[in-house]
């Protein structure tokens, strides 16, 4: 899945499968986004990837009073803020469940996210954008709708990290706390006008960069550590399934970084693949948008896009990404080596970095002037 609106071929192997054949229940609450069938759309069980327990709606930018369906074709709301009603729901999914069995509950919600402006009041007073303090890489001609919009999403943030704190004391209310591994990431960032851009897709840190947290307190002890590495999308359901000492599908792509994080240590990771296939919604082509393939190290940004390199930037001496390196005398030899890295990562990956319609023919997708697929409701 490359682009909204889409659905996941019936063979791909998911993480509740996984989970399930290990004898674990499973549960969904909060934003799907992979069925591509409308946005409104009632989801039967046989297209949930193997979640039983189902309280969900493909996708919503609203996030108040948002419909959602269960085991039937009858609309259902939450009521207020979704984010809020979808933590009650898993809070009484976590009480009710049974002492006796394992379970897998992924709570998903649709913020932080533009809208901006929708998290509720309490939180939004907290976040006057008369306070925000900008990244200095936001051009100050985008300067006074970046404030607004950074408060609007700080105040989503505030509100989820309340979510956050209500989903931990309900483990320990019920005991669960210490035997628990509780996982907390995203699936994007967002520009927020650093670079003078907004959104998703993006190969800069604010885009790309994400929070990925885990709590085990029987396994990781009660200390808090910084795992200094390079961890990818793919990574995370090998790592999940190695920590829960469950069989990893044949299929599955990515990494197992289990045994080094049960061990106290970091694991070995010196470059990740980064990409955009194909640009769609806010970042079109006339906007700036397209295909790109980048490696991220622990210091280095490279990003290549069809016409050769494109940026390069040394995260250490150039933490905001004002500095492109690309072709600079200075940078020759870190860039022959990311070019080398690179390479090397879509080989791994059986990856040609074709022009995009190359794949969005593969998959048979329809797209509009804008690259986007035509959604419903």
């Amino acid at each position: 899945v490359f682009v909204n609106d889409v659905h996941l071929s019936d063979d791909t192997p998911s993480l509740a499968d996984a989970f399930k054949a290990g004898g674990y229940d499973t549960a969904y609450i909060g934003k799907w986004h992979v069925d591509g069938r409308g946005r409104s759309s009632f989801i039967p069980r046989e297209r949930r990837k193997g979640f039983d327990y189902w309280k969900v709606l493909e996708c919503t930018h609203n996030y108040n009073h948002s419909d959602y369906f269960a085991d039937s074709p009858e609309k259902l709301i939450w009521p207020g803020y979704d984010a809020i009603a979808q933590t009650r729901d898993a809070q009484e999914y976590i009480r009710n469940h049974s002492k006796d069995k394992p379970f897998l509950l992924v709570l998903s919600w649709g913020p932080p996210h533009n809208p901006y402006e929708t998290a509720p009041e309490a939180y939004k007073k907290m976040h006057p954008k008369e306070k925000v303090h900008l990244r200095p890489n936001v051009p100050e001609d985008h300067a006074a709708k970046a404030r607004e919009d950074i408060a609007g999403y700080n105040a989503h943030c505030t509100t989820l990290d309340a979510c956050l704190g209500d989903i931990l004391d309900t483990l320990k209310e019920t005991g669960l706390d210490e035997n628990t591994l509780f996982v907390f990431t995203s699936d994007h960032g967002d520009m927020l006008f650093s670079q003078g851009m907004q959104r998703k897709q993006k190969p800069w840190n604010e885009s790309l960069m994400v929070p990925l947290m885990m709590r085990w307190p029987k396994k990781f002890g009660h200390e808090g550590r910084e795992v200094d590495t390079l961890i990818n999308t793919p990574d995370i359901m090998p790592t999940l399934l190695g920590l829960c000492g469950l069989s990893i599908p044949d299929t599955v792509e990515g990494k197992d970084y289990s045994a080094p994080l049960l061990k106290g240590e970091t694991p070995e990771a010196d470059a990740a693949l980064i990409m955009c296939p194909w640009p769609f919604g806010e970042w079109i082509r006339k906007r700036g948008g397209k295909e790109y393939r980048g490696v991220r190290t622990k210091r280095y940004t490279f990003v290549r896009d069809l016409n050769g390199p494109w940026l390069l930037y040394d995260n250490d001496k150039d933490p905001y990404q004002l500095d492109n390196l690309t072709g600079k005398p200075e940078a020759a030899e870190i860039q022959a080596e990311l070019e080398t890295k690179l390479a090397k990562l879509l080989e791994e990956h059986n990856d040609e970095f074709l022009p995009g319609q190359a794949y969005i023919d593969k998959w048979g997708y329809k797209t509009d002037e804008n690259g986007t697929v035509p959604y419903r409701n």
